[in-house]
């Protein structure tokens, strides 16, 4: 009997040992992930400083600085005309700093002055999405998402493959051949989503993707399969800045809130510390209630 125990135990512990042997290349794979994923998120992806926008007497950002990190949402919040668009057109590069009042704004992507990338190569690792896009020419949904294709130099061939996966991507392939004027608001919104994440498509690094209210056009499904999309992408290490107005859609997907007020960033952290009630009604002027979702936890704004 105690011949049978030891052997017993020796074979447990064999297989134990084995079960260990066979875990540990995932157990280091795993870890080797981790880790990745925190380098990534301590990359600064864009650097301003002293970003200041004026039209004639209207002062619409005032000494703005930030840094925006690789694997984070970062979502842009606050009321109408308080720069948030205005902010997001001067990180990518729509509004040059020329057109500031302040000699000491500055913007750099990657460690690089934005004025010293080449306007292909920086449109290689940066996609912007407008909150619209006057487009009248009768082209098809493809052709409209083949024009991302731009700066990528690819064959025509593969173009039309990589469209294909960003078509199926935000599922409007089976509307590859209709008429782009003819789609619904909202259709188009999806048509040029694609379009950008084309235009991304070989920048499996170093990558930024900025949104301007890109869920305003949608119904409620297409607005949370944008939003988890984009943060599936920073997960791999995409630094994305979005402009929102639903408080509680970035409390869901954003790691990251900066909340604007008249030019100003007035607080800047994750959702549980900028979506205080008390900032949200100095703010908005609106008086909220919170709570906490039951199953993810995020804070949940409703009127007092």
């Amino acid at each position: 009997m105690q011949i049978h125990n030891m052997f017993s135990k020796s074979l447990k512990a064999t297989h134990v040992k084995a079960n260990t042997d066979n875990l540990a290349p995932l157990l280091i794979e795993e870890d080797r992930k981790l880790n990745s994923q925190k380098n990534i998120q301590h990359k600064i992806a864009i650097k301003a400083q002293h970003l200041t926008l004026q039209y004639g007497k209207k002062k619409i950002l005032n000494d703005v600085s930030l840094e925006v990190h690789l694997g984070e949402v970062t979502a842009l919040l606050g009321p109408n005309g308080t720069g948030k668009s205005s902010l997001l057109k001067l990180l990518c590069g729509e509004v040059p700093l020329t057109q500031q009042n302040n000699l000491n704004a500055s913007l750099q992507y990657f460690g690089k002055p934005a004025v010293s990338w080449d306007k292909q190569q920086l449109a290689r690792h940066l996609g912007m999405l407008p909150q619209s896009s006057t487009l009248s020419f009768p082209f098809l949904v493809e052709e409209v998402v083949e024009l991302g294709g731009l700066p990528l130099n690819a064959s025509k061939a593969e173009l039309n493959l990589i469209a294909r996966e960003k078509m199926k991507q935000v599922g409007i392939l089976p509307m590859a051949k209709q008429l782009y004027p003819q789609l619904s608001g909202g259709e188009k919104q999806r048509v040029h989503l694609a379009r950008v994440l084309t235009q991304l498509h070989y920048a499996q690094s170093n990558r930024i993707f900025m949104l301007d209210e890109p869920t305003s056009a949608l119904d409620l499904s297409h607005q949370h399969n944008t939003l988890q999309l984009v943060k599936d992408m920073a997960k791999t290490g995409t630094a994305v800045v979005v402009v929102l107005h639903d408080l509680n859609l970035a409390a869901q997907y954003a790691d990251r809130i900066l909340l604007l007020d008249q030019g100003d960033i007035m607080s800047d952290g994750n959702a549980w510390n900028t979506l205080t009630a008390s900032n949200i009604e100095q703010v908005y002027g609106q008086k909220v209630l919170l709570s906490e979702h039951p199953q993810h936890g995020f804070p949940v704004i409703m009127p007092a």
